[in-house]
């Protein structure tokens, strides 16, 4: 069983940064497309960021060129480096792996099998 398990969030000032972790458990973090989310009360689950089993990333517009998606398959661990944050990025993140190499085939949240419990990051003015 594959348990993707999320750490780093936290509080900080806008324009600071951040790095999330998530721990791949139980699986080859390669054989998988993984990818980052976001949610807030009230609203759905949005996409972040994905990394393909290849390497290939695809961000959100509301993210590109602030965050940085990667991962370290020797140690089954997918990063986010979020910098220049703002306040619209509060939100509860959450790692997840698709049970495809290709993200191309996981373009929703619901084609994702296997989610981590989440880390909030809050983003003051």
């Amino acid at each position: 069983q594959v348990q993707p398990v999320a750490s780093g969030g936290g509080s900080v000032q806008a324009g600071g940064s951040l790095r999330l972790s998530c721990a791949v458990r139980g699986g080859m973090s390669g054989n998988y497309c993984l990818g980052w989310f976001r949610q807030t009360p009230g609203k759905e689950r949005e996409g972040v960021a994905r990394i393909s089993s290849d390497g290939t990333t695809t961000y959100a517009d509301s993210v590109k060129g602030r965050f940085t998606i990667s991962k370290d398959s020797a140690k089954n661990t997918l990063y986010l480096q979020m910098n220049a944050l703002k306040p619209g990025d509060t939100a509860m993140y959450y790692c997840a792996a698709a049970g495809f190499k290709n993200c191309r085939y996981a373009p929703r949240p619901t084609d994702f099998a296997y989610w981590g419990q989440g880390t909030q990051v809050t983003v003051s003015s």
